[in-house]
């Protein structure tokens, strides 16, 4: 019997930032879209997100030339500030973020169905790429 189970990928990051701070930088609408792209030739202009369980979130992704963009959405299902999000994307893929603090560091990990379209290898660079990114918006911005 063959397992149906989706492939799940982790990315990490640690950031010299309290845990407070990190959590501020990667729930607010005014600072995801300040950080929230793979490559500089992305972008993400907007961002809502209703931060509870049950709770969605739309961040608007384009390409700055204007020749593609798409809403990476969905529904939060655990929200517990500063540790724990769990959502699920309006494709159905799950994503815990897990927020740990220690000596000032705080280490932030993803962990995603996931897609078919994409090789896993792609999708682990991708989010790792923001993820990067993140930490350099973040340690730039304390």
């Amino acid at each position: 019997m063959t397992s149906s189970r989706p492939t799940r990928i982790k990315v990490s990051t640690t950031i010299h930032a309290s845990v407070e701070q990190v959590w501020i930088c990667w729930t607010t609408p005014k600072h995801i879209t300040q950080w929230n792209a793979a490559a500089n030739e992305w972008h993400c202009p907007t961002a809502s997100n209703d931060l509870r369980a049950g709770g969605r979130f739309v961040f608007h992704m384009a390409a700055r030339d204007g020749s593609v963009s798409f809403d990476f959405s969905g529904t939060y299902d655990v929200v517990t500030r500063p540790k724990k999000i769990k959502y699920t994307l309006d494709d159905a893929r799950k994503v815990t973020v897990q927020f740990s603090e220690e000596d000032g560091w705080t280490t932030l990990t993803e962990t995603f169905e996931a897609e078919s379209e994409n090789t896993p290898e792609l999708q682990k660079a991708g989010w790792q790429a923001i993820l990067d990114r993140f930490r350099q918006y973040v340690e730039t911005n304390k």
